[in-house]
């Protein structure tokens, strides 16, 4: 087991499954403790991941996830904002409601804003620390049936994080974004059956769909794993120098550098 991460504090929310959990594990194998949150605990936690119970569509769970972690480890070193999802219908702007804006904004903005403010402190008195904010390629190019309001939310969380990388460079504090594209999770392949199920089509088809509209010169979905190891060498001191930067993994979908 490699230990480059060994003594580090790491959370990752939405650490249970898909995208999240490869990162939890991987941080853990590099030496990290690490601490997730879900909604509901795993039916099984083979790396003893410390685990807190969160809706972070609930302005309240920031609180309760960084008071726990202060009070049992004293400090905190890594941040991986990865709770995130697309939590509204398709169709464009007038299948939208007030609660499907506000939900998705809880959930993939504000929610990173909240838990990062209450745990800053703590980085900034060490004068060290990384974040990082699983952001998506749908924030730069949004796909108006699919993604509108996840991806204005995403596109908020980039910004945010870049104005948040200048801010905290001077305190020793880094802070990146990386966006996947479309991933090989158990929420994106509920998304395609959705699609089936709505269009009265086959899920072969409905990948299809997904696919073209994306378009990946790669030719298929990435693993959860080539997301977590990005995010492991960014947490790590081999990147040391980095900040402020939006990393794709898209398998070349997104059409501009």
């Amino acid at each position: 087991m490699e230990t480059i991460l060994k003594g580090q504090v790491a959370l990752v929310t939405g650490g249970t499954k898909g995208i999240g959990k490869a990162i939890a594990d991987k941080l853990s194998s590099k030496g990290a403790q690490v601490v997730v949150t879900a909604r509901t605990a795993p039916e099984e936690n083979l790396n003893e991941h410390y685990f807190i119970a969160a809706d972070l569509t609930q302005p309240q769970s920031a609180a309760v996830i960084a008071k726990e972690i202060l009070t049992k480890y004293g400090k905190i070193d890594i941040i991986v904002n990865n709770a995130g999802a697309n939590l509204s219908p398709g169709g464009g702007f007038d299948a939208l409601t007030d609660e499907h804006w506000y939900n998705d904004w809880q959930l993939n903005f504000l929610s990173v804003v909240r838990i990062n403010k209450l745990l800053l402190p703590a980085m900034i008195k060490q004068n060290s620390g990384v974040i990082i904010n699983i952001s998506t390629g749908a924030a730069k190019l949004p796909i108006w049936e699919m993604t509108m309001s996840y991806s204005s939310a995403k596109a908020a969380l980039n910004a945010y994080s870049k104005a948040l990388a200048n801010e905290l460079g001077s305190k020793g504090i880094r802070v990146n974004v990386v966006s996947p594209g479309v991933v090989k999770t158990p929420l994106m392949m509920d998304f395609i059956e959705n699609i089936a199920n709505s269009s009265n089509i086959t899920v072969d088809d409905a990948f299809k769909v997904v696919m073209d509209k994306v378009g990946v010169p790669l030719g298929r979905m990435a693993e959860p794993d080539e997301i977590a190891s990005l995010v492991a060498f960014l947490v790590s001191a081999e990147a040391r120098y980095i900040t402020g930067t939006n990393y794709a993994v898209d398998g070349g979908a997104l059409p501009t550098t």
